[in-house]
């Protein structure tokens, strides 16, 4: 049992994949994920036998993977009256022998029948451990008879730090909607908050209304969103429906001088 320094000065090369690996692992975590660059491994079916995978990086268990341009594989042919699922993967390889690590894109044959196909098994077990053969699945290719059908893909795109960082970003504004009425609209990521106890500038009791104030850009609901208020005058409600384009619906009731409490919440675009 000792300590290492990877990153120090030893007098003789001693970082190997190992440890870098562990390092990548401890970081982006210890399962397999495209990253964000290149094409990001999309495949397409160039022709009823090949699956073609596009540019992209991936990290197998810490291992980094580059696949520069595009590459291909291929898929056996179907069985006319029977279904089956094949796996595209990538496949990493260690000569237990020489110690020489590989990978490639293998794609793994599914057993044909007349029911419903299982995805054919893949190789796991964590390179981490020292497994010399780990399969990270990429694409599932149904075959209905001799005809490819759409293919699926089983991995995630693991979303880099600027992404994250946004995500966690805090914006506000504070918007003036229909009789006035004042909220905050706190945004953090996708997240979208309504906050306030604002009162109109007038009474007002409709079915529905179409305001012409709207949502600035950034705050709009993906689908739609509701901003309820509730007042202290014997309880009297009224909403904001906000459609995706940020416009306004205003419905029910409130009363000129009377502050209204909001709520709602919303995912963005």
């Amino acid at each position: 049992m000792t300590v290492e320094l990877i990153t120090g000065y030893a007098g003789t090369p001693h970082i190997g994949s190992a440890d870098i690996g562990a390092f990548q692992a401890g970081i982006v975590g210890p399962g397999d994920y495209a990253l964000a660059t290149g094409n990001q491994l999309k495949a397409t079916m160039s022709n009823a036998n090949t699956i073609a995978v596009q540019s992209g990086d991936a990290v197998l268990n810490g291992r980094h993977m580059h696949l520069t341009g595009t590459t291909t594989a291929t898929v056996q042919s179907g069985t006319q009256g029977q279904k089956r699922n094949d796996l595209a993967v990538l496949r990493y390889t260690k000569n237990t022998t020489t110690g020489v690590e590989t990978c490639s894109i293998v794609v793994l044959k599914g057993t044909p029948t007349t029911g419903a196909p299982t995805d054919p098994a893949h190789t796991t077990g964590s390179i981490l451990d020292g497994v010399a053969t780990h399969d990270m699945p990429l694409y599932r290719i149904p075959l209905d008879g001799i005809t490819v059908g759409t293919l699926v893909p089983l991995f995630n795109v693991l979303k880099p730090m600027k992404d994250v960082w946004d995500s966690l970003t805090q914006s506000s504004v504070l918007f003036t909607g229909p009789y006035a009425m004042r909220v905050r609209l706190m945004r953090i990521g996708r997240i979208v908050t309504a906050v306030g106890q604002p009162s109109p500038s007038s009474s007002y009791v409709t079915g529905e209304l179409k305001a012409v104030e709207i949502i600035p850009e950034g705050y709009r609901p993906a689908t739609n969103g509701t901003i309820l208020f509730v007042s202290n005058n014997g309880g009297a409600v009224s909403s904001w429906y906000i459609d995706s384009d940020g416009r306004i619906t205003v419905r029910g009731r409130a009363d000129k001088g009377y502050y209204q409490t909001c709520t709602g919440s919303w995912l963005t675009a």
